[in-house]
């Protein structure tokens, strides 16, 4: 670590409780020893530290940095200082080498213990070597230690150890200090969250402070990009696809660690979640409305419904939810209107013959009740009337306009269950009212029992088959044309026997 490693104190050659007088002896040192190119070493360049080379500029610029108290306190918590027997002992084994017996003493007196005037110095100095390990629970457990040092009533104690006696400090700050180093120093070897996890084991305060410091730069990518989008959006509504998976793409990390500090019931996160939301939410609606225009991409309807749910998932407020449920079922019927407009026709189609088979059944049976003895009906004859009621060369004209070839496809492809069995059941009820010849016309409706196969594929025509349909085949505000001249059929129907 950066903070450790080139320490001015260990540029110095000195712990950071040295005296006045050991640090101005040393600085004379080392000033000598430069003036002469003799090699400069310090009893102090452990093991466990990178090598260095100090030069006059490095040297000068370290000494000078420790002057002032408020440099002394903020580099000291990232080095040694002697202060007690067991700093004595620890730093010795340190100097042969021994760095795992230095680290026994040292946890041997703060570990499960708070921090107190006999052991401030330990939890400073063994935070600092947990610190250099490339080991995230040690490096965690390093930073526990200077936290929880900053935060007691003796850290006075280790500030007055490392600058004058009449030095005084805000442990707030200094913690936020300390933080701020350590950001500085994990930004680009670990990532948001591995860094926090790093500082888990903090109080609330730090906690608190870190969550500030997370927010700030992810809320502003967030809001920039968002804006970004809205302008390509609107510029190039024909690509708001594209754009709307960038949005989320270039936000998902960011979104992901705001998520993880504040939480979806903080009003913060709902704000930027939702914006989010629905930026994305628009660039599908945007792509449909204009691909449905130009119908330039056959899969404009899946890719519209993949922003919608990125989008659901996102949002976090009600409305914006609502927004995105709303859509999505839109979508959903689009994505099944071919199969919906089928049955649609076919159902007007089977109600009109329905319909027709009512009103002929009644006439019969109005018939039948001022018929004579001997008298009875040609049912054959009836039944043949109903299924003529309706005419079939229109009815399987519009049905090929309707549903053509090219639309079979997608009724195939149909995840609705319970509608493919509707459209089933109606194909198969007006199949079985049509001759043979009028049958093989249409035949291709009944995909799952032909085995033909169609190459050719026919134009679709824009048709509202309820309302065709209707006016074909029925009129709900009275009695068919057909049943006008009825009357005059039924006397072919009935069969008049002599009674002798």
């Amino acid at each position: 670590m950066e903070l450790i490693n080139n320490n001015p104190y260990r540029i110095a050659g000195i712990l950071s409780n040295a005296t006045a007088r050991e640090l101005q002896k040393q600085k004379a040192k080392i000033k000598a020893y430069v003036k002469v190119g003799k090699e400069i070493k310090s009893d102090y360049d452990f093991q466990i530290l990178e090598s260095i080379n100090r030069t006059e500029d490095s040297i000068d610029k370290a000494f000078s940095t420790i002057e002032q108290n408020q440099d002394k306190v903020n580099f000291a918590l990232f080095w040694f200082l002697n202060e007690n027997p067991f700093d004595s002992t620890a730093i010795e084994y340190l100097k042969n080498g021994d760095a795992e017996k230095a680290v026994e003493i040292w946890e041997k007196i703060t570990n499960n213990k708070e921090v107190n005037v006999k052991n401030f110095s330990s939890f400073n100095n063994l935070g600092t070597y947990k610190i250099l390990s490339s080991n995230t629970f040690d490096i965690k457990l390093g930073i526990e230690a200077k936290i929880k040092l900053i935060e007691s009533e003796y850290f006075e104690n280790f500030v007055h150890s490392v600058a004058d006696e009449t030095f005084t400090i805000n442990p707030q700050k200094q913690s936020e200090k300390l933080i701020d180093g350590l950001l500085r120093q994990f930004k680009n070897q670990y990532s948001s969250s591995e860094t926090l996890q790093l500082f888990s084991g903090c109080n609330g305060t730090t906690q608190k402070y870190l969550s500030k410091k997370f927010t700030e730069e992810p809320l502003h990518k967030i809001e920039n990009q968002i804006e970004s989008c809205k302008k390509s959006r609107k510029a190039n509504k024909a690509n708001a696809y594209e754009f709307g998976l960038k949005l989320y793409s270039n936000t998902k990390d960011d979104l992901t660690l705001l998520k993880s500090l504040l939480g979806t019931s903080d009003l913060t996160y709902k704000t930027v979640a939702d914006q989010l939301a629905n930026e994305i939410l628009q660039c599908g609606i945007d792509y449909f409305n204009e691909s449905l225009q130009i119908d330039s991409n056959e899969n404009y309807l899946e890719s519209s419904q993949k922003l919608t749910k990125l989008a659901d998932s996102i949002a976090v407020g009600k409305l914006t939810k609502d927004r995105a449920k709303d859509s999505l079922a839109t979508l959903a019927d689009m994505k099944d209107q071919e199969v919906n407009q089928a049955i649609d026709l076919l159902k007007s189609i089977k109600d009109a013959y329905k319909n027709n088979e009512r009103q002929i059944l009644l006439q019969v049976k109005e018939q039948q009740a001022s018929m004579g003895y001997g008298q009875s009906i040609n049912w054959s004859k009836v039944t043949e009337l109903i299924r003529n009621s309706i005419d079939w060369d229109k009815a399987i004209e519009l049905l090929q306009n309707t549903i053509p070839r090219d639309n079979i496809r997608k009724i195939k492809n149909v995840q609705n269950a319970s509608k493919v069995n509707e459209y089933k059941e109606l194909v198969d009820f007006i199949l079985d009212k049509l001759s043979y010849s009028r049958k093989s016309s249409i035949e291709y409706l009944q995909y799952w029992k032909t085995t033909n196969k169609t190459s050719s594929s026919t134009t679709r025509e824009t048709t509202s088959s309820r309302t065709l349909a209707s006016t074909h085949y029925s009129n709900d505000e009275g009695i068919p044309s057909w049943l006008k001249w009825v009357g005059g059929i039924i006397l072919f129907i009935i069969l008049i026997k002599a009674c002798n």
